[in-house]
């Protein structure tokens, strides 16, 4: 695996991925990504394992994508581990229970959009930054906040990406509930291991049915919002957005 990725049992039946660099705000650079596609493989292959909590280290959910990665402009490999990790935790057959605290900014939050349940902690800033940054939207955000939080409010949040708190979240649909600072975990752990206890094939069906009219849709809308992000990865507007980034 990876030291940024952190994998543990802490119920039979449950399995916590807790991305860990810390230093970096929880960023996901190649590395990680890759880590947490093969952690989510490996539970798909392991019968005990009934659910996954995702959280992050040290309070903090996830900054998202290390901008590091993406100013190499003859270099895809960010952006494509992303998109892989991004099909393979869209297609995870059990259930993923993700533990926000403190921010989650840009995949931070699109990514919640393929959790099952999702609680966060009371301050927690969340933001999709993408258009600022000379990007488009990723996570089939632009397919599926649309119908969680309605276009109107969706377009708001992608177009400007400004930040927004957890209840703002909740209302969105982009989370389940809003708990105390530092409480997020304890809540998914709780969650999740009562899911464990459930009949396995009945809640794994019961995922399966629920997200079968749109998974193909799904599947193609990160395609498609890939290609675009990735050609927008490479021009001007980006590359500047990142070196100022930098320069801080």
């Amino acid at each position: 695996m990876t030291d940024s990725l952190v994998v543990s049992e802490p119920q039979t039946g449950v399995r916590q991925l807790t991305i860990a660099r810390p230093l970096r705000k929880n960023a996901l650079d190649r590395a990680t990504y890759r880590a947490l596609s093969a952690a989510f493989r490996a539970a798909e292959n392991d019968d005990a394992v009934r659910a996954v909590v995702l959280t992050g280290a040290e309070g903090i959910f996830t900054a998202g994508n290390d901008l590091a990665d993406f100013q190499d402009l003859d270099d895809a490999g960010g952006a494509s581990d992303a998109l892989e990790f991004l099909h393979v935790i869209s297609g995870f057959s059990r259930p993923v229970i993700a533990a926000v605290e403190g921010v989650a900014v840009g995949i931070g939050v699109t990514l919640l959009l393929h959790c099952d349940l999702a609680y966060a902690g009371g301050s927690t800033t969340f933001r999709m930054p993408f258009v600022a940054l000379g990007l488009c939207p990723e996570g089939a955000s632009t397919y599926l906040l649309p119908q969680l939080a309605g276009s109107k409010r969706a377009a708001e949040l992608l177009y400007f990406g400004e930040p927004f708190g957890a209840e703002e979240a909740q209302a969105a649909g982009i989370v389940n509930a809003v708990t105390d600072d530092g409480a997020a975990l304890g809540l998914a752990l709780e969650r999740a291991a009562g899911l464990a206890a459930l009949p396995a094939d009945s809640v794994r069906e019961t995922k399966r049915l629920m997200r079968a009219g749109s998974a193909r849709a799904v599947s193609e809308t990160l395609d498609r919002e890939g290609e675009a992000f990735q050609r927008l990865r490479q021009g001007p507007a980006a590359q500047a957005a990142f070196a100022a980034f930098f320069r801080k």
